[in-house]
């Protein structure tokens, strides 16, 4: 059987390969700016008016995402947010009032919306709730600890002294134990 020679690296060999490797590093960065470029958004529509847009922002500071839950319209980029604000600036523009415009939201999606919401019946729990559940970890806490003090087993009284008879049985278990068997 013939023995195959390793294929030797000549110069015009490593130079094709330097420029397959240039040419495949530029197609992936070119795919990567395309890239970026197909999912970049264009910027949010602002007032003309700096005025309107700081109310607008005041207004939606203080009005939930109903998409994300735990931001402020104004501070959210979820469609939803983002035609919230649209809909504050339209309104403003009109001439309501902000109060007129929580209102509105209130009336629209319920009291979830606002990032404060009152402090009525309905919401008691809200408000209330995670004091309670405070209290009540707390609690639980201070019952484990008092148990634990009650369970404990004084240092003293853990080792009672042996009588001769238990130490005999002790040493002769011992020896059984680690005496070869024949």
């Amino acid at each position: 059987m013939p023995e195959y020679a390793p294929l030797a690296l000549t110069p015009s060999r490593a130079l094709r390969t330097a420029r397959s490797i240039t040419l495949l590093l530029a197609a992936t960065i070119a795919l990567f700016f395309l890239s970026t470029a197909a999912v970049a958004r264009e910027a949010a529509p602002i007032a003309d008016d700096p005025a309107l847009e700081a109310r607008v922002m005041a207004i939606a500071e203080e009005l939930r995402c109903l998409v994300c839950q735990n931001e402020t319209i104004a501070a959210s980029h979820a469609g939803l947010a983002v035609d919230l604000r649209a809909q504050i600036r339209e309104r403003l523009a009109a001439g309501e009032s902000a109060e007129q415009i929580r209102s509105f939201m209130v009336e629209r999606y319920g009291n979830f919306v606002l990032y404060r919401p009152p402090l009525e019946p309905a919401t008691w729990l809200l408000w209330i709730g995670p004091f309670v559940l405070l209290l009540a970890g707390l609690g639980v806490f201070a019952w484990l600890v008092q148990r634990r003090r009650r369970d404990a087993v004084p240092p003293t009284a853990a080792v009672a002294p042996l009588d001769d008879q238990r130490r005999r049985q002790l040493d002769r278990a011992l020896r059984e134990a680690t005496e070869p068997r024949t």
